[in-house]
């Protein structure tokens, strides 16, 4: 705006004091303005009358006055203006958008008051909208923009053709004015390329490596084939693990998943290859066949409890464990059996139970009743229960689910939770768990321990997995932080919030103290928080807002730092059972009535390994948590 006045303003002095009646410039000297000499110097002033009479000036000024007297694309919206043109036809076509693109506006602004478009203002309005197909946004603001290019014109700097005057490309595109960057930034964009140097190094050594191992496999392959078992059993069977390179062998123990079209990772398995959970690790040192490349994992004592590729001639499938019984009539080892025979006895159980329910299958309200088939064995008689009601309703079809309302006192808002059939199966066959039967668990321990309970009820909190999870940590981090510390600043005396944290395939669980600013870390797989840094750095970001607006006062040699605990939990020894040790955790925090949890664990229930019958009588407690609510009848 200030330009446009000093234009008119020099204008004004050129036709009032330079030119006369004719509009011809005067051959005398022209007087200085006395009037405006707060303005004008009188050198000024004789630098100004030299301009305005110098013959190139007033060429460039008759060619810029006959252009715009005959404009080859007239504009005809009289004194309107782009801006309030703009706005009328936003208002008129009730638009929720703020802006026109340059092009549509020029072309509205060339339509006379009988509504008809001139066939050339036509074509320059079609060759924008082909151009802006092929055109990116970036590409538009730093060259020529679309109407400029279609127009075949230069580009004034500072202006936007077809937006009116006083429209910058700062001011429409919202870019930032570009700066050198300061020393430090070069010092950190150096520090970045730096660090990507080093890992593509380590990926490289990786690669080298994975070779290696691959080509000393098939020097050692005739001598592996002596021992080798071409045919694996269908499903999930126990194994000895083996490598052949330096020497030839035993290194650990899991199972073999020999199913159709299974993936590693969602990735095909390389050809010569099945997955393996690896259990046990009985050599520290030992590397495996292929590096993880996802995980970054090069060592075997790194995978325990997770999926890797293992080469077929060195897998033995341990005889000791067998994947069915010999016959039906023998009992199977509970502490041995693989999931293949663990669905034979939830089978079997349910065949039993059939048999005794009878007629009151039709009544879905009368919950059916179990014995035991055999003196001194255990059945999981709620599960075999939870799966007749489920098969006899309406749970049995695909889509069915059932809601469970979750009070605002459990994760510091009232929501609802949705389970469904497969959530059910995964609790029948022993699966992966997913959110809703967490979330479940977590609703039996508040209505079984904490309702009711005030000691307990003050002591122990939730934190919803589903607001705060690996997904929205990385997608939304201020939302995840701003429900901790709201679920924080909720209470004011000392409590112990327990969040079973979800990593995308793996469950652990956090122990948060936020008053004393402590973080215990229960992973069953023996992995260290460090795995995680985006949910550290949310947990310390989190306590120290809170900390903030608490007011506390801290140490400055404190201020920083966040501690950390390991607890030194019961391990699982295969790739599923995550989700069911976090439950179990989170009933003995709360049985124990403890804030503080021990490093080694409780004595109570210190153990390296939690077995088959500790986590079915989870699962037992889960089904008849659902029988008991009818959440299935």
């Amino acid at each position: 705006m200030a330009g446009k006045r000093h234009r008119g303003w020099r204008t004004f002095l050129t036709n009032k004091y330079l030119k006369d009646k004719e509009n011809f410039f005067v051959e005398y000297d022209p007087e200085y303005p006395v009037k405006y000499a707060i303005f004008i110097t009188e050198e000024e002033w004789v630098a100004f009358v030299a301009q305005r009479r110098d013959e190139n000036f007033k060429k460039v000024s008759a060619t810029n006055r006959e252009r715009a007297s005959n404009p080859t694309y007239a504009y005809k919206k009289g004194r309107l203006g782009y801006a309030r043109l703009e706005e009328k036809i936003l208002d008129e076509t009730k638009s929720d958008a703020t802006s026109l693109p340059p092009h549509v506006l020029w072309k509205e602004a060339r339509v006379g008051k009988d509504e008809t478009v001139r066939d050339d203002v036509q074509h320059i309005y079609d060759e924008c909208e082909t151009l802006s197909q092929s055109i990116s946004t970036a590409e538009d603001q730093e060259n020529r923009s679309v109407l400029s290019r279609a127009l075949n014109v230069p580009e004034y700097p500072g202006r936007v053709r077809g937006k009116g005057h006083g429209c910058t490309p700062t001011s429409l595109y919202k870019n930032p004015r570009r700066r050198n960057p300061s020393n430090q930034e070069v010092m950190e964009t150096l520090q970045a390329l730096q660090a990507q140097v080093l890992q593509l190094q380590k990926d490289n050594e990786r690669y080298r490596c994975m070779e290696k191992c691959s080509s000393q496999l098939k020097e050692t392959s005739e001598k592996a084939s002596i021992n080798c078992q071409n045919k694996f059993p269908e499903g999930i069977s126990s194994c000895q693990l083996y490598l052949s390179s330096p020497t030839y062998r035993l290194v650990g123990k899991g199972k073999v998943h020999n199913t159709s079209g299974d993936l590693l990772h969602h990735r095909p398995l390389p050809d010569g290859h099945l997955k393996v959970s690896v259990d046990v690790v009985l050599d520290k040192d030992a590397l495996l066949p292929i590096p993880d490349i996802v995980s970054e994992t090069t060592f075997l004592r790194d995978a325990i409890g997770s999926f890797v590729a293992w080469p077929l001639d060195l897998i033995f499938i341990d005889d000791e464990t067998p994947t069915k019984p010999a016959s039906k009539d023998k009992g199977i080892s509970r502490h041995n059996e693989s999931v293949a025979s663990q669905k034979e006895v939830f089978a079997q159980g349910s065949q039993q139970l059939s048999q005794k329910i009878g007629s009151r299958q039709k009544n879905k309200r009368d919950l059916p009743v179990t014995s035991l088939p055999k003196k001194g064995a255990f059945v999981p008689r709620y599960q075999i229960s939870l799966e007749t009601l489920v098969d006899s309703s309406d749970m049995a079809t695909a889509g069915a689910i059932r809601l469970l309302d979750m009070e605002e006192d459990i994760f510091g808002y009232s929501c609802t939770e949705t389970i469904g059939k497969e959530d059910l199966e995964h609790i029948f066959r022993h699966q992966e768990l997913g959110v809703g039967v967490i979330h479940t668990y977590i609703r039996f321990l508040y209505d079984n321990f904490m309702r009711g309970n005030d000691q307990l009820s003050n002591r122990f909190r939730f934190v919803s997995s589903s607001l705060v999870n690996k997904a929205l940590i990385c997608r939304e981090p201020d939302s995840c932080r701003e429900y901790l510390v709201k679920r924080f600043m909720a209470s004011s005396t000392n409590n112990l919030y327990l969040w079973p944290y979800n990593s995308g395939c793996h469950w652990l669980l956090l122990a948060l103290d936020p008053l004393k600013e402590v973080v215990y870390f229960l992973n069953s797989i023996d992995g260290e928080w460090t795995n995680y840094p985006d949910m550290k750095q949310l947990v310390d970001t989190s306590i120290k807002v809170f900390r903030s607006q608490r007011q506390a006062r801290v140490p400055r040699t404190k201020s920083s730092n966040i501690t950390w605990i390991k607890v030194q939990c019961p391990l699982q020894r295969n790739g599923i059972d995550c989700g069911y040790f976090v439950m179990r955790f989170m009933r003995e925090i709360i049985n124990m009535n403890q804030i503080e949890i021990p490093i080694t664990y409780f004595d109570e229930y210190k153990c390296a390994h939690y077995t088959r019958l500790q986590l079915e009588q989870i699962k037992e407690e889960l089904c008849q948590y659902f029988i008991e609510k009818r959440l299935i009848i």
